[in-house]
């Protein structure tokens, strides 16, 4: 049996993830660990046998805040967002963690809306980049004659990449499970478009999940440290509860 380590997209959301972690760590040990925007970037130093308060310790940061950066050209054209920050992020992680254990994220083809598994060794620091290039937000990211978009666009949570690298049983960490209509509305648009992946009717998936919308679109956008560390608290009991008894994750379905 593999067991993977799988995490969503959600913007700053994600800190939830890092809370998961915390709690998380003290027990468990993936096999694999796939990640799709936000949950790349929290799952790279995962994979790369970070301290497990380091995630939640690069959140607490105010460094964390600026990831997201208006910028002064601002537009439909060039994104609302600059993406320096972004792409120092990547650049920074990708210098700093390689994986242990192997690792996947999840990048959408701009040319057909297609979403691509990349597995490392061939994940780049301009992977990371473009796993987390919300669209509109920010520009795609050009890999090797394509562009490329965030990786939850079409699905948030990327069990099926996880499946496909061979995992049998699935921890996810799914931080917009109970999104606000904002997150819905978009990820339903491209739902339309593209048909969500199939899951082997006998997977072993458990979902940590919050019991209500995190925020707004705004507190999913800015960072304010008062809802960061109030995330990771939520994250590590969510997650604390997982190791008490699992429970039921019987039809899924990663875009409800």
């Amino acid at each position: 049996m593999k067991t993977a380590l799988v995490l969503s997209a959600g913007g700053m959301f994600g800190a939830y993830q890092a809370g998961a972690w915390l709690a998380l760590s003290e027990w468990f040990k993936p096999d694999m660990v796939v990640g799709a925007s936000v949950g790349a970037l929290n799952g790279w130093p995962i994979a790369g046998a970070c301290r497990p308060g380091f995630p939640a310790e690069r959140w607490m940061e105010s460094s964390a805040g600026q990831v997201l950066r208006l910028r002064h050209d601002k537009g439909f054209r060039h994104g609302w967002f600059d993406p320096e920050p972004l792409r120092e992020q990547a650049r920074d992680l990708f210098r700093d963690y390689t994986p242990k254990v192997p690792f996947g994220l999840v990048v959408v083809k701009l040319s057909g809306l297609g979403a691509r598994l990349v597995q490392y060794p061939e994940v780049t620091a301009e992977h990371l980049q473009a796993t987390a290039s919300i669209p509109i937000c920010l520009p795609p990211v050009r890999i090797g004659g394509q562009r490329y978009l965030d990786g939850g666009l079409i699905e948030r949570l990327p069990v099926w990449a996880a499946v496909e690298m061979g995992a049998t049983r699935i921890i996810a960490v799914d931080c917009l499970k109970l999104s606000n209509w904002w997150v819905r509305i978009g990820v339903g648009a491209f739902r339309r478009l593209k048909r969500h992946h199939k899951l082997p009717a006998d997977l072993d998936l458990e979902v940590i999940a919050p019991e209500g919308p995190m925020g707004n679109c705004a507190d999913a956008v800015f960072w304010k440290r008062e809802n960061i560390a109030r995330w990771i608290d939520m994250g590590a009991r969510d997650a604390a509860r997982l190791r008490k008894g699992p429970s039921s994750a019987n039809g899924f379905d990663p875009l409800q």
